[in-house]
């Protein structure tokens, strides 16, 4: 006992080991990420805009949109800068505080995510499914409740999490191998256990991995159920394309997010799942404005006039 305790409640930083050791690759990986974030602040940022900037716009669905694109962004900077500098410095040190605070927000942003994804399948569903209460089911207020609910979620799973994660002790050593703080690599540097945070993991991101897709599915099983009562083929189609884009999402974000969570971590080695988070971290936030973008129609319409208001101007 007299050992942990000496060994435990001292760390006051982490060594965060980044992606990879290997010395030739550092440079590249830098210039290559960076890349992935600046596409992720432009995409992001540009479709904010544009949606603020055209009316015809301001409809529920791209209310929520532009929520994705304000989370997408936000929770890629939490991470990204940090990353970027374990590629050109010898060490990456984060403080306590500083790793904590990263990994609330990152959870909260995530967790976000989630919901959001499944508050526009809602949204979807009233459009296709109940086109003549659409204006009244997804009215602003409604719309605001439903938002509330998304950061409220977001809010108490980074809570549980950071929380439980606040009432460990930590060992002399500090080298967490992963590229940002996150859950598993933490919990790895423990002193004393963790039953209770792996419980807390299993149930609360079984909660918000578990409550938007079963939400989505339902949604989705629904809308499927209305189109294949659709006699003409174009108005199928046309209510396809209006689902594809999410869908897409959807399946980039929960699949690389339950790969990631809902395993063992027996099972999952740590460089394994490194390369797991670093696709819902880096890559899906960076992909979601370009499904948005190039499949949807009205985005198109509304960046040609942007534009062109801009050029005539």
């Amino acid at each position: 006992m007299r050992m942990v305790a000496e060994n435990s409640s001292s760390v006051t930083e982490f060594i965060l080991a980044g992606l990879t050791d290997q010395l030739k690759l550092q440079i590249p990986l830098f210039f290559l990420f960076l890349g992935f974030y600046m596409v992720t602040v432009v995409g992001n940022m540009g479709l904010i805009t544009l949606i603020g900037l055209n009316s015809h716009l301001h409809t529920p669905m791209y209310f929520f949109l532009y929520n994705l694109s304000f989370i997408d962004f936000c929770y890629s900077s939490v991470i990204t800068p940090k990353m970027l500098m374990s590629f050109v410095s010898k060490k990456n040190i984060i403080s306590y505080t500083g790793c904590m605070t990263q990994l609330f927000f990152f959870l909260f942003f995530v967790v976000s995510e989630s919901f959001i994804l499944s508050a526009m399948a809602y949204d979807r569903y009233v459009a296709i499914c109940k086109p003549l209460l659409y204006t009244v089911s997804m009215s602003p207020q409604v719309c605001l409740l439903l938002l509330l609910g998304v950061y409220g979620m977001g809010f108490a799973g980074a809570m549980a999490h950071t929380a439980c994660m606040l009432s460990l002790s930590f060992c002399a050593n500090n080298l967490v191998n992963h590229y940002m703080c996150d859950i598993l690599p933490l919990l790895e540097r423990s002193c004393t256990s963790t039953y209770v945070n792996e419980l807390v993991v299993f149930i609360v991101v079984g909660i918000d991995i578990g409550v938007p897709t079963v939400t989505i599915f339902i949604s989705y099983a629904l809308i499927l159920s209305c189109i294949l009562r659709i006699n003409s083929t174009e108005g199928r189609s046309k209510a396809f394309s209006t689902c594809s884009s999410h869908i897409i999402a959807v399946s980039l974000f929960f699949g690389s997010g339950a790969f990631m969570y809902l395993k063992p971590s027996s099972l999952l080695p740590m460089n394994q799942s490194k390369m797991s988070s670093l696709f819902y971290t880096i890559v899906v936030p960076m992909l979601n404005p370009l499904i948005y973008s190039l499949r949807n129609k009205d985005v198109k319409i509304a960046l040609k006039k942007t534009l062109s208001k801009n050029s005539f101007s």
